[in-house]
């Protein structure tokens, strides 16, 4: 069997108990040496044989694991945080699927909630905003039409942008082009969870400054939105006046 697993963000311990099963049990281990904490092979065991995938094309990868599989061993392909997010394992499951080789995928925590975590901050705001849209900025890999970082910024509602640290002048034209102004609150979180993990509040307007000073030019998110502020309404599900399935109004 060869298994996808989400490494999580970066902390060893955000990995989950499946995936540190899985990986404790693999044969050959595959992982995104650029992006995946070393520290997380640390649950493999002791004659487990590891492939840095950094330097490797889809086809080396695709290859090893079938050369695996044909010795009736077991894959782990090891992503950073969850891999259905920026992952590349679409192409690499079609691959295995003419080859048909058996595959699983175990999900993992994102870099998102990672950095969520790290400002103390919940995305989801009433009345501030009920949605999260996770995007990019275009660079040398474009975006499909209709993505434009512009439009997606004319929602106004709470955005977590990967892959675009080294792009923060553009990223704050294409915001300050949607809904979004110079002083709306955002954040840049450097390696999110890992020991190293920094975290630098700032505004739309400062991005670009902010990482400069900072040095920070890629393994960083960038977080956008009021959900940044300090005004929000109060859940209703634990408001004493709100009735609901489970619970009545206090008088």
């Amino acid at each position: 069997m060869i298994h996808f697993i989400g490494a999580g963000p970066g902390a060893v311990d955000l990995i989950t108990v499946r995936g540190a099963k899985l990986l404790g049990e693999a044969d050959v281990i595959i992982y995104a040496g650029s992006l995946v904490n070393p520290d997380v092979l640390g649950y493999k065991k002791a004659d487990c044989l590891v492939y840095d995938s950094a330097g490797m094309t889809m086809e080396d990868v695709i290859h090893v694991m079938a050369n695996t599989e044909a010795k009736g061993q077991t894959t782990v392909r090891l992503h950073t945080g969850d891999p259905a997010l920026f992952g590349a394992i679409r192409e690499q499951m079609d691959e295995l699927d003419k080859l048909e080789l058996p595959y699983s995928v175990t999900p993992g925590v994102s870099a998102f909630s990672g950095a969520a975590a790290a400002l103390n901050a919940e995305y989801t705001l009433p009345q501030v905003s009920q949605s999260v849209i996770i995007t990019r900025m275009a660079g040398r890999t474009p975006v499909p039409a209709g993505e434009e970082l512009r439009k997606m910024a004319s929602h106004g509602c709470t955005m977590v942008l990967f892959l675009s640290t080294g792009l923060l002048e553009q990223v704050e034209q294409e915001l300050m082009a949607g809904a979004y102004n110079a002083n709306t609150p955002a954040a840049i979180v450097y390696k999110a969870t890992w020991p190293e993990e920094k975290v630098f509040r700032c505004t739309v307007g400062t991005l670009a400054k902010t990482a400069k000073e900072n040095h920070i030019t890629k393994t960083a998110l960038i977080t956008v939105g009021n959900f940044l502020g300090n005004d929000y309404e109060r859940s209703k599900l634990y408001d004493p006046t709100f009735t609901h399935g489970y619970r009545e109004a206090s008088k």
